[in-house]
């Protein structure tokens, strides 16, 4: 970079007027940028909140329906369905999973019966369906890989047929992109968008999640063996180039603010359309932190989105994003 020296170059210049700001801001951020994840459960007329993150709240489908109808409205683009499954169906090998029937899928038809025009994600894993809590099947204690691959297909094409678009797997077993990308093609579903959880680390930050979808009572253990281990960068990248080649369209840093540097270096690296993941505790900081008084939670909430986008994603699943939407509009 070339400039002349001070007093020549002056940067408070371009910082004088909020004009002279708008016309030189290198990072912008639009409701387009934004999906919204959102919990579903069973049921009638009920919108349950979760106590470790305020503000947030399991729906029934018929309450999710305006929800997101709403959030189309506001120029929201996608929206991302976890379902919150009756303990009596969790069972070892995970087979409400891939019920055509079960809760996400019932969801997933009615959204796009109602509100066509929004892009429907959905969550490709076992741990809302798993009587231990895990993303995969657990065999004498051990996170089995081939055998959840064989599920996660079952569970991929579930929801293919339901009328996905996006399908999201967070398991973060080796091969399941490659194995669900040759049965989507087989089956016929070659519009279907595989967003996978390329670099998703064995964080401490999804606690109020599990909560959420009711997985932290069951989980057993930890998902060290088969989530990344927050000291590594470089495997990041391998994670992802290996997802790429197996087929998956987008690819996920998860979670998000921890992880920038890691966002940065995907997108430097492979210019791939790239999405972070704000997750439930970073949810859940900014809004207790608000809640007290502590911090000024909408500048805070827009803050750290536009510094998703300036680390080089190109959209950002959060909490926030009918709020952050709305503050974009004015």
């Amino acid at each position: 970079m070339t400039q002349a020296p001070y007093p020549s170059t002056r940067f408070r210049r371009l910082r004088r007027t909020p004009a002279l700001r708008d016309l030189t801001r290198e990072t912008s951020l639009s409701p387009g940028d934004l999906i919204w994840p959102v919990f579903v459960r069973d049921g009638e007329d009920a919108a349950d909140p979760i106590p470790s993150m305020p503000g947030v709240h399991r729906l029934t489908i018929d309450r999710l329906l305006p929800a997101v109808e709403e959030a189309a409205t506001l120029g929201i683009p996608a929206v991302c369905l976890f379902p919150y499954t009756d303990p009596a169906l969790k069972t070892e090998l995970c087979e409400e999973a891939w019920n055509s029937d079960n809760l996400s899928n019932r969801a997933v038809r009615a959204i796009k019966d109602a509100v066509p025009e929004i892009a429907v994600m959905t969550d490709v894993a076992l741990d809302p369906y798993n009587i231990n809590g895990h993303d995969g099947i657990v065999r004498d204690g051990v996170v089995v890989n081939d055998a959840t691959v064989e599920a996660l297909v079952k569970m991929a094409l579930a929801q293919a047929d339901s009328g996905a678009d996006i399908l999201g797997p967070s398991d973060m077993m080796d091969g399941r992109i490659g194995a669900m990308r040759t049965a989507l093609e087989d089956a016929g579903h070659t519009d279907v968008t595989i967003m996978s959880y390329s670099a998703k680390y064995a964080s401490a930050f999804y606690g109020p999640f599990r909560d959420a979808v009711g997985a932290s009572g069951a989980l057993k253990g930890d998902k060290a063996t088969y989530q990344m281990d927050p000291g590594n960068a470089a495997e990041a990248l391998r994670l992802v180039e290996r997802d790429l080649i197996e087929g998956a369209d987008m690819v996920m840093v998860k979670p998000g603010m921890p992880y920038l540097d890691i966002c940065r270096q995907v997108k430097d690296a492979f210019g791939v359309p790239t999405y972070a993941y704000q997750v439930s505790g970073e949810y859940a900081m900014i809004r207790g932190a608000a809640d007290q008084g502590w911090i000024d939670g909408e500048k805070v909430m827009m803050e750290s989105v536009l510094g998703f986008k300036r680390a080089g994603c190109d959209g950002i699943l959060t909490y926030f994003a009918p709020e952050v939407a709305r503050r974009l509009a004015g």
